[in-house]
């Protein structure tokens, strides 16, 4: 039976880390463009209006 050397176990962690960062990065992308134009607006005048310390409306700036 063959030993297999650390360096190449820790060659596969190391690749199989990427991977698992890999899908990560892919869930959290979908799930930023799931937003639509108007509710990524939204959102951001909400943002916006809470940092100036007032409280989110809806209309223009």
């Amino acid at each position: 039976m063959r030993r297999i050397s650390w360096w190449k176990l820790a060659g596969l962690a190391g690749l199989a880390g990427v991977a698992a960062t890999g899908a990560v990065i892919v869930r959290s992308e979908r799930k930023r463009r799931a937003y639509t134009p108007d509710e990524i607006r939204d959102r951001l005048h909400a943002r916006l209006a809470e940092a100036e310390g007032q409280s989110p409306s809806r209309g223009g700036l």
